[in-house]
């Protein structure tokens, strides 16, 4: 029985082990490495400058890891080196994952995209739009597609000021809540900013997805994300809470400091959420953590055409449907919007190169999160990047942009 179980076992870690994404010399996959080794050195200079503590890049080419580069401290304080495995807050990198969890329902029939968003959730029918300081009648429903491609006429509160926006700050949209269903309720009392499909503005829109899915598919959200996305794909450190055994791998989070020169160590509170196992309130806009591993099987799924060693989660027809401009010529309400780029569904699409003064591709897609953390997906030059950091606000130095510009300037085949 002893040898069975061992023989189990043992086959069980080396399936593991083969289903890992595996490593190339950067000349295999048309990298250089001399290039490469420019990217280690952006990396070296921030953490030297006191911009980041640390700081993981990796880069990805024909389904290989070509560049994987870990800099500096995961706890600058307690002088835990930036590991492997460290553990991220995501933000919005949660986005694009609850994106492809809502699209499995897509595929299964439980809704269309021009579906109106009150047929599943009747409590965001019939709501007001702010307009000329008062309350008018929407001239239409906002409809799952207006969700997935933020041009629903929710906002952040965050980002803006204008009227709403004080409102949804008044009302503490994200905070305080038990569960999403608490967060739907407090969005029901509120006005649109926007008429829906008539401007792209950057919103809790992905949260809502949140709730749509738990609707449809009768599981909370955390539950249906694990069985759905990230058991298949086994992510096993990408979670809504941290396990009490991976305490030690979260990496400390940072705030810019008050003359913005360096960086100092953010609050507890800052962090509390993700310790809370008590909780039901899970963010699909921005409440998950991972690993550099975790995000890049992720992303090596979407890039092989919705499949995984062996794992299908999505078709190749609803990838491109995701991957593809969605908002054309709207107009963009957030200053988050980059000139060049488009969004898909809940994903950011690169358009065009000229406008974006980016050495990239036309059909480029990617996100970001608040601490820093970016990664994008080039299928046409068949890679992925991925820039981890923990940084709030991120934007000390050059940050994950230089990243994506040098990782480009590495290719030369």
């Amino acid at each position: 029985m002893y040898i069975r179980t061992l023989l189990v076992s043992i086959l069980a870690a080396a399936s593991v082990l083969a289903a890992e994404i595996p490593r190339a010399k950067p000349s295999e996959v048309g990298l250089s490495q001399e290039r490469l080794d420019r990217i280690t050195s952006a990396l070296e200079a921030d953490v030297q400058a006191g911009r980041l503590a640390g700081a993981i890049g990796v880069i990805a080419r024909k389904g290989k890891i070509a560049y994987w580069k870990n800099v500096g401290m995961a706890d600058r304080e307690n002088a835990e080196p930036m590991r492997d495995d460290a553990i991220f807050r995501i933000y919005s990198m949660t986005k694009p994952i609850v994106g492809v969890a809502l699209m499995t329902l897509y595929e299964e029939g439980k809704f269309a995209l021009t579906d109106p968003v009150r047929r599943h959730i009747p409590e965001l029918g019939g709501l007001m739009v702010w307009e000329g300081g008062k309350k008018v009648p929407s001239e239409r429903e906002m409809t799952v597609q207006d969700l997935m491609r933020h041009t629903s006429g929710l906002t952040y509160g965050l980002f803006g000021d204008s009227a709403v926006d004080e409102m949804y700050e008044k009302a503490n949209v994200l905070g305080g809540n038990k569960s999403i269903d608490d967060f739907i309720q407090k969005l029901s009392k509120l006005p649109l900013k926007h008429q829906p499909g008539s401007a792209w503005e950057y919103s809790v829109s992905v949260d809502v997805q949140g709730r749509l899915i738990e609707v449809l598919s009768g599981k909370d959200l955390a539950t249906f994300m694990k069985e759905r996305v990230f058991e298949p794909l086994d992510m096993p450190d990408t979670t809504f809470v941290i396990r009490p055994e991976d305490e030690d791998r979260f990496a400390q989070v940072y705030l810019r400091t008050r003359d913005r020169t360096g960086i100092e160590p953010a609050p507890k509170n800052r962090s509390s959420r993700y310790y809370n196992r008590d909780s039901r309130w899970y963010s699909g806009g921005g409440g998950l953590v991972s690993t550099a591993r975790d995000y890049l099987r992720f992303c090596q799924m979407m890039l092989n055409g919705g499949v995984l060693d062996g794992e299908r989660i999505l078709s190749r027809k609803t990838v491109e449907l995701m991957t593809i401009d969605h908002i054309a010529e709207l107009p963009r309400a957030s200053s988050i919007s980059r000139p060049g780029y488009g969004f898909g569904l809940d994903f950011a699409v690169h358009l065009d190169p000229a406008k974006s003064g980016l050495n990239g591709s036309p059909g480029e897609y990617n996100w970001g999160g608040l601490a820093g953390t970016i990664f994008w997906i080039d299928p046409k030059e068949e890679m992925i990047g991925l820039y981890l950091i923990q940084v709030l606000p991120p934007r000390l130095g050059a940050g994950g942009p230089q990243f994506k510009r040098l990782a480009y300037q590495a290719i030369v085949d």
